[in-house]
């Protein structure tokens, strides 16, 4: 497990200038990010703000987090372990063409620093909430990739969000766990 720096807990932005500030970036320069960006990013996404009942950066319904977080880079395929604010290695190589092919073809995933994959575990929610779990997933997944692009653009960083994919072939991409379901993709890197 490689453990990543801290996050900082402050910003030079209001949020009113992220807001601002957001839009869709498809052209990115092939640099890759820096360890205290990805670690900031990660945490902002899923990342744990209190610990002492573990509550993580997006909310989740009933607290059951059927999220996980992957992340693609040049180097490899990482899952995030929020607990330890640490990345997994999942499998090296650059997997970011096999993601860009699963998400049909948009060119400009293969240049991004980090393709974040957010997936789901849906028995975590269902088990708990029936059938409506779903839908709490969906909204979880839209919670955790606006706030992963929020503080993308307090980087300075471009990004853009991604929902056309093939999902069994996102999977098979970052190689998720058993149970897990692609929900939503979030590009992140240094605009061209």
């Amino acid at each position: 497990m490689n453990k990543l720096p801290e996050p900082k807990l402050s910003g030079s932005l209001s949020l009113e200038e992220l807001i601002s500030r957001r839009r869709s970036t498809r052209a990115f320069s092939d640099e890759a990010l820096a360890d205290s960006e990805l670690s900031q990013l990660l945490w902002a996404a899923q990342g744990i703000t209190e610990r002492t009942k573990n509550y993580r950066a997006a909310p989740s319904a009933g607290a059951t987090y059927p999220l996980e977080l992957y992340i693609l880079t040049a180097t490899g395929v990482y899952h995030y372990a929020p607990l330890h604010h640490a990345l997994e290695e999942v499998k090296l190589g650059d997997f970011r063409l096999q993601l860009m092919e699963a998400s049909l073809g948009q060119s400009f995933m293969r240049k991004a620093g980090a393709l974040f994959v957010i997936t789901a575990v849906p028995e975590r929610s269902t088990s708990r909430y029936g059938q409506r779990g779903l839908t709490y997933i969906s909204i979880e997944a839209g919670h955790v990739a606006a706030q992963l692009q929020m503080q993308a653009i307090s980087l300075g960083l471009g990004t853009v969000a991604v929902a056309a994919f093939e999902e069994r072939k996102v999977e098979r991409a970052i190689s998720s766990g058993r149970g897990e379901m692609a929900t939503y993709i979030v590009a992140v890197g240094r605009p061209k």
